[in-house]
Formats: C-alpha cells, sequence, structure tokens
C-alpha cells in the first residue's frame, strides 16, 4: 500500500511537471492540429479526418513532433489545476498565497482563451474534433468543456468567494441559456452540445443544469433552478428501467460507460444539493446502484464499458476517483488509487494514457496527467476541504 508520504511525493513530481511545461500538452484527440489536416481533401474530408483522429490516439508511440503537432493549452488543463490547487492550498497553509496567486494566473489565463462572440463565457477545445454526429471546429465552444471548467471553478468559489471567478460562472451561465439549441420531449429539453447542433447527450446537458444550479447557490435567481430542473427531468425520464443511462439519444450511441455515467451521477447530486429538490434522491440512488453493481469488477476496479473492463484509461479512472469520493465510498477509492500509482504514474510526474494489451504511455496534458493530478489531490485533501 502507498504511504501518505509516497502520495504526498506523487503530488509534489506532478505538480513541477505542470509548471514546468507551461500548462501545455498533447491530446489523444490532436491529430487534426497537424499542418497536413490543413492541405486540400485532407481539410475537408469528414471521413479521413474522423478516422485519422481515432486512428492517430490508438498508437502506443507519439509521432507528433514528426507531423508538426504543438504542445498547447487545453482550457479544460488550468480548470483541472485551479480545483487542484484549491485543495492544495489548503492542505499546506505555507504555500496558500503561492496557489491563490497561480490560480489567479489561471483565471486570467482561461479568460483570454475564452471562445469569443458567445453570450457569456464559454470555452472549447484546441483542436478541430470531427465527432460522429457533429463538426466542432477549434475552441468552438461545448457545454461538455465550458461545464468542467466552472466546475473546477465553482469548487475555488466555494471556499474563497472569490469576485473574478463569480463573475465567471454568472458569465458562462448565460452562454448556457442564451447560446446552446433545445431539443424538446414534452415541456422537457436537452441542451445541444454545442451551439452548432442538435446532438441529445446525458452527460453534457446535466453539466449544464449543475452550472446553472451553481450559479442559483451564488445568485438565488429562481429562474435558472427552473431551467435546470427542465433539463434534469428530461434525463430522469431518460433513464433505463436498470437505473443506467446511455450515453445519447437519438443516434446509435447507446452504449453504457463509467465516466460519462459518472459525470450524471456527480451533476445530479450537485443540483440536488444546491437546489434541495429531493425528489431527485430517487432516481439517484437508482442510478449510483447500478453504477456500483454494473461498472466495477468483483476486485472494485472500474470497468469502461458495462459489459468490458477494456480500455484501461486514465480519465477513466480519474473521474471513477473523483465521483467515489463524491460519494462517500473510501474504501473503493482507496482500491482506484492504488492502482493509479502502482500501474499510471510513470514516475517522472506525468501519468499513462491507456493500459490496453499494448499499453499506450504517452502522458496526455489534458487526458491523463492534469485530470489525475485533481483526482489524487482531492483524494488527499479529503476530510480537510468540505
Amino acid at each position: 500500500m502507498k504511504t501518505r508520504g509516497d502520495i504526498e511525493k506523487v503530488i509534489k513530481e506532478v505538480e513541477d511537471y505542470i509548471i514546468k511545461e507551461d500548462y501545455k500538452g498533447y491530446d489523444p484527440f490532436d491529430a487534426l492540429n497537424s499542418p497536413l489536416f490543413r492541405l486540400p481533401i485532407l481539410s475537408t474530408n469528414k471521413t479521413i479526418r474522423f478516422f485519422a483522429q481515432q486512428i492517430f490516439r490508438r498508437l502506443p508511440i507519439n509521432f507528433r513532433p514528426q507531423l508538426g503537432i504543438k504542445k498547447e493549452v487545453n482550457p479544460v488543463t488550468l480548470g483541472f489545476c485551479i480545483q487542484a490547487y484549491t485543495y492544495l492550498s489548503q492542505i499546506y497553509f505555507e504555500k496558500r498565497e503561492y496557489y491563490l496567486n497561480e490560480i489567479n494566473k489561471l483565471l486570467e489565463k482561461l479568460i483570454n482563451l475564452r471562445s469569443e462572440g458567445y453570450s457569456g463565457y464559454c470555452w472549447g477545445y484546441n483542436f478541430d474534433w470531427e465527432a460522429r454526429y457533429a463538426k466542432i471546429p477549434k475552441f468552438t465552444p461545448t457545454v461538455v468543456a465550458t461545464g468542467i471548467i466552472t466546475n473546477c471553478i465553482y469548487e475555488f468559489y466555494k471556499i474563497y468567494k472569490d469576485k473574478k471567478a463569480e463573475e465567471l460562472l454568472i458569465s458562462s451561465a448565460n452562454f448556457i441559456l442564451s447560446d446552446l439549441n433545445r431539443s424538446y420531449e414534452g415541456d422537457t429539453f436537452c441542451f445541444s452540445y454545442s451551439p452548432n447542433d442538435y446532438q441529445k447527450v446525458f452527460n453534457a446537458t446535466m453539466k449544464a443544469a449543475r452550472l446553472l444550479a451553481q450559479v442559483y447557490s451564488i445568485t438565488g435567481n429562481l429562474e435558472l433552478v427552473s431551467e435546470a430542473e427542465n433539463t434534469i427531468r428530461f434525463v430522469s425520464n431518460n433513464q433505463n428501467s436498470d437505473g443506467s443511462w446511455y450515453y445519447s439519444k437519438g443516434d446509435a450511441r447507446s452504449w453504457i460507460d463509467n465516466f460519462h455515467t459518472a459525470y450524471v451521477l456527480d451533476s445530479l447530486k450537485s443540483f440536488i444539493e444546491l437546489t434541495g429538490k429531493e425528489k431527485y434522491k430517487s432516481v439517484l440512488e437508482k442510478g449510483f446502484n447500478y453504477y456500483l453493481n454494473n461498472l466495477f469488477t468483483s476486485e472494485g476496479l472500474p470497468k469502461y464499458y458495462s459489459k468490458s473492463f477494456y480500455p484501461i484509461d486514465s480519465t477513466e479512472f480519474a473521474q471513477v476517483l473523483i465521483t467515489l469520493l463524491e460519494f462517500g465510498e473510501l474504501d473503493k477509492a482507496n482500491k482506484v488509487l492504488q492502482f493509479i500509482l502502482d500501474k499510471f504514474y510513470s514516475g517522472f510526474g506525468f501519468f499513462y494514457y491507456q493500459l490496453n494489451g499494448i499499453p499506450i504511455k504517452i502522458g496526455y496534458m489534458r487526458w491523463s496527467t492534469a485530470y489525475l493530478f485533481l483526482a489524487i489531490t482531492k483524494y488527499y485533501s479529503r476530510g480537510k476541504i468540505t
């Protein structure tokens, strides 16, 4: 078993690595940042671009330097680090001013990296993304990126009541309400993934609901609760009889996986706690029971899909650790943490991407290193931050 000192050492090494890299890194999905994909045909052919992206993220060797892909800052990385530094500022009191200063710098970076031309602060990824059912150009805002970042900022706001953080959160709620499309079922609706599509993705719309509830907790604006509850009801109505949710509705993405289920559960839990809408507790309990009973092995390790342990993925393990801590499942969290430190940690300040038959030991900044940095600092801080 890893000791307290072992965990502290890893946290320090990863923090030093992230700072040394200036928050920049590669991403599993950044293949289209190669200059090759600005050439004729390659710049427009969806099939080529989609499969190039999917193949590239599965390669165990990092060919990005040879293809002209540069390390860049992904806004989500900055969000993860803001939340991690918030925890560390509460653990290491002698370094509090340092962490608060670093958080302030990252908030300014996020302001500079925001997507322009929308009704409020919002963020997208630093690469073109050829999704199955949408084309999302570089830095096009999505509710997923925005929802993850604002949740990290909210964790900082809860502790320090920072005015800049408050401004960002309130502004981002305007993006949710004004710029996302809505797909209606009766008087319920699903927020779109981005302003450019009508995808009905359950974890995405739940992140929107969580943000609206968080801003309600700051402003007391009941309209935010009403809008959030309408999409909460959409997701509740589409819960499967066994308590699960498919990834999306209205297309072929009918799988059930671990970390997207965890996003739904975390967001619903936050909504209930922030709004007092306890009538949704039965939905939460049913979903969490499914999660524990169907998305973990008998040894207590997370399964990626409901029917498969593989791939063994860093983002999956990061979110699993966060969700188990949120729901007070400390024994299970201990097992997951031990696996992370034993198998995912490189020993050089970064975490590996995936541990499959042929492991992909590339340290992606957003997907693996920053996310697991956040998860481990959250674990380490439990009992010190409410």
